[in-house]
């Protein structure tokens, strides 16, 4: 139950991924005729959550009220249907709820991908100007990674290539690039400033003592 309606909750045995699981939920209610908030800009309807397929890290997600939690707005508490109404009946209810796996997940989202309509635009982002010598003493990483994917909390994020030379970072956002100077940028995978400059074919300059 919920202040104007009801939450639907789905438990997991393990941690599943996020865009797995609103790639199921999307197509099951499009199937059943549950309007969804947002499609074709319907104003009310079902919000999925998470919205985020990951965080980096320090960064939170949607604030929204927890299973059993205290409502902000009017200080109640909402129980689950088919339990006592206290938080002992409740608990057991939960514990011995059958929780999904990931193979059940996999076989019944197989397939399946996320509707047109709820994929994400993507948005076009302004960047100073490149220089086009490449060869100039100053080095921008700005110069040499593809246009980033979003802009945020005072820094870019694109597509690290020293991950992308080994296959990874497919969302194409590990490179954190400080957007008031760019000398400073981070890799939230791991990569060092070395392997990062050696995969855009300018390795930092070895100082002579």
């Amino acid at each position: 139950m919920s202040r104007r309606g009801g939450h639907l909750w789905i438990f997991c045995e393990q941690p599943l991924l996020a865009e797995q699981c609103r790639v199921y939920i999307y197509n099951v209610a499009l199937r059943l005729g549950v309007p969804i908030k947002g499609a074709s800009g319907l104003r009310d309807g079902i919000e999925l959550f998470p919205r985020q397929d990951k965080l980096a890290p320090g960064k939170f997600g949607n604030a929204l009220r927890g299973a059993l939690g205290v409502h902000r707005a009017n200080n109640h508490r909402y129980w689950f249907y088919d339990a006592g109404s206290n938080i002992i009946s409740q608990l057991n209810y939960l514990k011995n709820l059958k929780k999904l796996t990931e193979a059940e997940l996999t076989r019944l989202s197989l397939g399946m991908t996320i509707p047109d309509e709820f994929l994400r635009k993507p948005t076009t982002i302004e960047l100073p100007p490149r220089n086009p010598d490449r060869n100039r003493k100053q080095f921008s990483i700005l110069d040499f990674v593809q246009q980033p994917r979003r802009k945020a909390s005072g820094n870019y994020y694109t597509r690290c290539p020293s991950c992308a030379q080994a296959g990874h970072d497919r969302a194409g956002d590990n490179l954190a690039i400080s957007i008031s100077d760019s000398r400073k940028y981070k890799c939230w995978a791991g990569c060092t400033k070395e392997m990062i400059r050696a995969a855009v074919g300018q390795p930092i300059p070895i100082r002579r003592p």
